[in-house]
């Protein structure tokens, strides 16, 4: 008879408890991703909600993230995008060993376009500047203006490839240049295509994307681009959908090939654990 009592309080107190680990499961914190990047927010695309931030208003050298600016600029000056352009030695940009795009080779405006977009093909970038009215120097102090008018108050341009050091913003700054590119739809097209062949010389050549997350089926990427040189740390920049929420993420001063991208995982399935502000009742901070 005491065992069964005992058996009946054992019971009952179960089910007083079995409720609350239930809730405690589905309601405890949700910890923010542990991201490797020095620097980084996320934001939401339609409602300028701060998502995630770490040392966001940090100025920075940006890297090949200043080909964004640098196309926003050329489609603004509506050049013809099938307009025949040669490479030359003035296009030289980082050794010519690193690219296939030698002196003498022929390609369209277009081509360039999406070489320096999707492969951060950095002699494709230089030869856009050196093709815009004016050069280098115009489509510099272009970028400039651009950037003051979207809002970028607190970055410079310096070369329209970014391999100087002096391309600088703040990942703050890097949300409203994606946004501001996000609204030409050839940024969009060529800098999330997987891979484009162009013929070099009597050669068909093969060029990829430096982002290898554009090829992965689990992710709805709708601009990107990443970039690197040693003031720069690996960067990258994205606009996403996650879970139906579309999302601006920057990642600044990554150290490894691969941490940027695992960074950007890491934002994608912490966004997918946390609760959008309307069911949860936090408030949304503007942008």
């Amino acid at each position: 008879m005491i065992r069964a009592t005992k058996w009946l309080r054992c019971g009952v107190l179960g089910l007083l408890f079995t409720p609350w680990a239930a809730w405690s499961a589905v309601a405890g914190p949700v910890h923010e991703p542990r991201l490797k990047s020095e620097m980084a927010i996320v934001v939401d695309q339609d409602t300028d909600e701060v998502l995630y931030e770490k040392n966001a208003d940090h100025v920075s050298s940006i890297a090949s993230i200043t080909k964004l600016m640098t196309a926003m600029v050329t489609l603004d000056a509506r050049l013809p995008l099938d307009e025949d352009l040669e490479v030359t030695s003035e296009d030289r940009a980082d050794g010519w060993a690193q690219s296939k795009l030698r002196p003498g080779v022929h390609l369209s405006r277009g081509q360039a376009l999406h070489l320096a977009l999707m492969s951060s093909e950095n002699h494709a970038a230089h030869l856009l500047g050196r093709t815009y009215p004016g050069g280098v120097t115009a489509l510099v102090e272009a970028m400039n203006a651009k950037a003051q008018l979207v809002g970028m108050a607190g970055s410079k341009f310096a070369d329209p490839v970014g391999l100087s050091p002096g391309n600088r913003a703040s990942p703050a700054d890097l949300v409203r240049m994606v946004k501001a590119a996000y609204d030409y739809p050839e940024i969009r097209y060529d800098s999330v295509s997987t891979d484009l062949m162009v013929p070099v010389g009597r050669q068909l050549v093969r060029y990829q994307n430096t982002n290898h997350l554009t090829s992965r089926p689990d992710w709805q990427i709708g601009l990107q681009k990443t970039g690197y040189i040693a003031a720069a740390g690996r960067c990258l920049v994205m606009q996403a959908e996650i879970d139906g929420r579309r999302v601006v993420m920057v990642l600044l001063d990554s150290v490894g090939r691969s941490t940027r991208f695992a960074d950007a995982q890491r934002i994608r399935d912490w966004l997918k654990t946390v609760r959008p502000p309307a069911e949860d009742g936090a408030t949304s901070s503007s942008f």
